[in-house]
């Protein structure tokens, strides 16, 4: 799933990193080599 918008914000269910969106490139996010999950909140 593309970042849309800033604030979104991410998790990566392997590792639990999490990340919040300051500037929208276009692309995906992707920790430990799978596509990270966005979250509510």
């Amino acid at each position: 799933m593309p970042v849309r918008k800033t604030g979104e914000k991410y998790r990566c269910n392997l590792c639990g990193n999490e990340v919040v969106v300051s500037k929208v490139g276009g692309g995906e996010l992707v920790c430990c080599g799978k596509p990270m999950e966005k979250i509510e909140g």
